[in-house]
C-alpha cells in the first residue's frame, strides 16, 4: 500500500505513534469546526490516473444513469410542510454509478479495505471501530459526473461520508456546502429554504485536486456538487463504512440506486 498512498506524510500504518496521533487530532480538530476534513495528496502522485483509468471502461460501458427530481431530503413528503414550502423545491441530480461489484480487482477497493485507513477513520471520527460493508454493489461505488450534470442538494443518511477524488472536471464539480445547517433536535426549514433560493452567505465552496481523501460529516451539512463543465468527467469513489458489521442494502434500495438488485 505504501506505494499507493502517501504514507509518509499521512502515517496511518503507525497507529499510536506521535505523528498518527497528531493526524487524528488535526483531523477530528477540522471535522468539529468545519464539519469536513481533506487529506490532500492521499494518493501518491500517478495513482488517482490509474485508479480512473482502471475505472474509465466499465465506466462508459456498464454504468448506471442515475437521473431524477428530487427535494434536499429525498422523500416524497415531509409531513409538517405544505408540498409547495420552499424547503421542498425540486432540484435534478444526473450520475454515472459503478459499483464495487464490477471492479473487483481494482485500486478503489484495495484502499476502502484497507485496514489501517478504517482504524485511522474510526479514531479522528470518535468511533470504537468501523466496519467495511458486506453489501456487494454499495460497500464502494464509483461516480462519475459529465458535462451539465450535477449531484444536487441533499442531506446523507449515514453521519460520515468518506469519499476519495480520482478525477476533478476541467471546470465546476466542486463541492459546495452548508455546515450544521440542520441538527437532530431542530430541522431549520426556513434555513433550507434560505440556501435552496441561493440567500444563505454561510455556503462555502471547495474545489478539491484529484488524490484527495475527504470526510465529510453530510448528516446535518446540507451539500451538493455544483454542474460539470467541460470535456473532462469528475470521478469520485465513495467508501461506505458502518459502526456494526454485515450491513447490507434491501433489493429495493439496490434497484432504486443502481438499477438492478444483484
Amino acid at each position: 500500500m505504501k506505494d499507493i498512498l502517501d504514507l509518509d506524510r499521512y502515517p496511518l500504518d503507525r497507529e499510536g505513534s506521535p505523528e498518527w496521533q497528531r493526524l487524528v487530532e488535526a483531523s477530528a480538530a477540522a471535522l468539529a469546526t468545519d464539519g469536513m476534513f481533506n487529506l490532500e495528496g492521499f494518493l501518491r502522485p500517478g495513482i488517482a490516473e490509474r485508479a480512473a483509468s482502471e475505472i474509465r471502461p466499465v465506466m462508459d460501458t456498464r454504468s448506471h444513469v442515475h437521473k431524477r427530481m428530487h427535494n434536499i431530503y429525498f422523500k416524497p413528503e415531509i409531513p409538517e410542510l405544505a408540498p409547495d414550502h420552499p424547503a421542498l423545491r425540486k432540484v435534478e441530480t444526473i450520475s454515472h454509478t459503478v459499483c464495487a461489484d464490477q471492479i473487483p480487482d481494482s485500486s478503489v477497493l484495495a484502499i476502502y479495505e484497507y485496514e489501517p485507513l478504517l482504524r485511522f477513520l474510526a479514531a479522528a471520527m470518535g468511533k470504537p471501530r468501523l466496519h467495511v460493508m458486506q453489501d456487494p454493489l454499495a460497500r464502494t461505488n464509483v461516480m462519475a459526473y459529465r458535462a451539465g450534470e450535477a449531484l444536487n442538494w441533499h442531506f446523507d443518511r449515514s453521519e460520515f461520508t468518506t469519499t476519495l477524488l480520482l478525477q476533478a472536471a476541467e471546470r465546476g464539480g466542486d463541492l459546495e456546502y452548508r455546515t450544521d445547517l440542520r441538527s437532530d433536535d431542530n430541522p431549520n426549514y426556513d434555513g433550507v429554504a434560505k440556501l435552496l433560493e441561493g440567500r444563505d452567505p454561510e455556503a462555502k465552496i471547495l474545489r478539491m485536486k484529484a488524490g484527495t481523501l475527504n470526510v465529510f460529516r453530510g448528516k446535518n451539512t446540507a451539500h451538493r456538487v455544483t454542474t460539470v463543465e467541460g470535456e473532462r468527467e469528475r470521478m469520485i469513489a465513495v467508501f461506505s463504512y458502518y459502526e456494526k458489521p454485515g450491513v447490507m442494502f434491501s433489493d429495493e434500495e439496490r434497484v432504486g440506486f443502481y438499477g438492478r438488485a444483484a
